[in-house]
Order: C-alpha cells, then structure tokens, then sequence
C-alpha cells in the first residue's frame, strides 16, 4: 500500500520540492522528528499498536497521535519510499542506560536511506525515544562528525566477533560530557514480519519498560527537548540546562501529554496506577 503524501507532508508542515535529495532527507527528517511526538500510550493502555499503514495513517497523520520506533519509523520508510529513496530497515541493540557488558536484544527499529548520487547511505531515524535522538540523518562513516541544531552525533566501529561490522550511533552531551552510546547495530535487512514481533514482545510482556509506564518525547527544531516517564517531566534545553517535575497524579500526565506533547487522546482516557 502507499502513503498519502500529502496528508503526511501537511501533520509534519514540510513544503518542497519532492525529489530525492540529501536536502530533502534532512529537511524531512528534522520536520517529521519535531513534528510527531514519540509516546507509548497503546502499550500502556493494554493493545500492541498496529504497523499496517493504513493505522499508522489513521493514528499519526490524522488522529493526532505519536508512536514509537517501528511506528514512526514505518511511517517515515513509506513517505521516504514515496519521494524516491531507497530504505533499508535494520534492527538496533539499545545502548542507553546498559552496563558494561550488558547484551540486550534488538528491540530499536533504524534504518538505511540511500541518496541518488550519494557514495554512502544514510543512517535515518525518527523514532528514537531519546534525548540523544538523530535530528537530521548522519552518513554510514566513520570519523564523521555531525551537526543539527544542538544536537552532535557520529558513528564509530564497535568490537564484534560476527562477520559483519559493527556500528555504534553515539551523541555528544547527551547524559555526560563526552560522546555517548546510543545504539550499536550492523546493516542486516530485516522486514515487516521481523518488526511485527519484536513490536508485539516490546508491546505485552509484562517485564517491558513500554508495557509499565508512559514515555514521551518531544523535541523542537531549536534543539529543546521534553520527556515525560512515568510522572516525572524533563525539560532540557539547547545548552543542556535542565528542569524537572514530578507531576500528582494521572490526569495531570493527561493534562500535559495533550498540552505540552501535543497529543490528541479520546476522552475518557484513564491511566493505570
């Protein structure tokens, strides 16, 4: 099925000329990214959201809402698909908040984009539920450090006995004041029926962080950052100041999801305790 690119264009407030330019995958990414906010309200709520097109359309584009990362970034893959590029869709090992040693099962959906007259592909990610999130797209390299509002991000080569490399997203400042590891992932294809279980795992077992508490994300184009995880609300801002909050009770989580997230949610909606 194909996306309505223009309903999808119009919720990320993106205008252009739709060719597939390296401008246009970074001025597309920056929109969509600061334009959907990141939020796990299905899974908290008891349902294991849907990846078919038609309700990610339904949900993100038209319903007011977020998602997050096979969501957003399925949603992204057909727009992206729809203007020209060509998409590889990969599985990462988040690394954020892991010990030393720690092996984590791949539960990030990420992404390959490669840009006509491009040499490399681009990493592509929108749905990064992470204040060291990707504002704009970093080319598969290393040694290359990039920039994008207050964000700096690159990519390094990670120790691996598998045959292929290993790479490792990193962002500077993100929790400390050096370089940080976000996820470490190789260029495997996977496809849709991957995501449609890992989704579901992520989505109902009860000993996921998804399935226990709310978590939302939201950053501006400016580089400001606000998350929400359970009841407590973060502000950062662009030169890492940072406020916090701990919110009374459920109804204010509401109250601030649909106020300072931008999230449209039914009424009647209630939060477990």
């Amino acid at each position: 099925m194909t996306i309505d690119l223009d309903a999808y264009l119009a919720r990320i407030g993106w205008s252009g000329e739709r060719r597939p330019t390296l401008d246009v995958l970074r001025s597309v990414h920056r929109a969509h990214l600061t334009g959907i906010p990141f939020e796990n309200l299905d899974p908290v709520l008891g349902t294991a959201p849907s990846l078919a097109l038609p309700d990610l359309e339904a949900k993100l584009v038209h319903g007011g809402r977020g998602g997050y990362c096979y969501e957003h970034n399925t949603l992204f893959a057909a727009a992206l698909t729809a203007l020209g590029f060509r998409i590889t869709r990969l599985t990462a090992r988040v690394l954020v908040g892991a010990r030393p040693g720690d092996i984590r099962p791949r539960t990030h959906m990420t992404m390959l984009t490669e840009v006509p007259g491009e040499p490399l592909p681009y990493l592509t990610d929108v749905g990064f539920g992470s204040i060291g999130c990707l504002i704009e797209p970093v080319p598969l390299a290393t040694g290359t450090e990039t920039h994008a509002a207050s964000r700096r991000h690159r990519l390094v080569h990670a120790p691996h006995d598998g045959p292929l490399t290993l790479w490792k997203l990193q962002a500077h400042g993100a929790e400390t004041d050096g370089w940080d590891d976000q996820y470490s992932f190789t260029v495997e294809p996977f496809e849709a029926p991957d995501y449609e279980v890992i989704n579901w795992h992520i989505a109902t077992n009860p000993r996921s962080p998804f399935s226990r508490g709310v978590y939302a994300q939201r950053t501006t184009a400016a580089g400001h950052h606000l998350a929400l995880a359970g009841r407590r609300l973060t502000g950062t801002g662009p030169d890492r100041t940072r406020e916090e909050r701990e919110l009374a009770d459920g109804q204010e989580v509401l109250a601030v999801l649909r106020a300072d997230f931008g999230i449209r949610l039914p009424d009647g909606t209630v939060l477990p305790e």
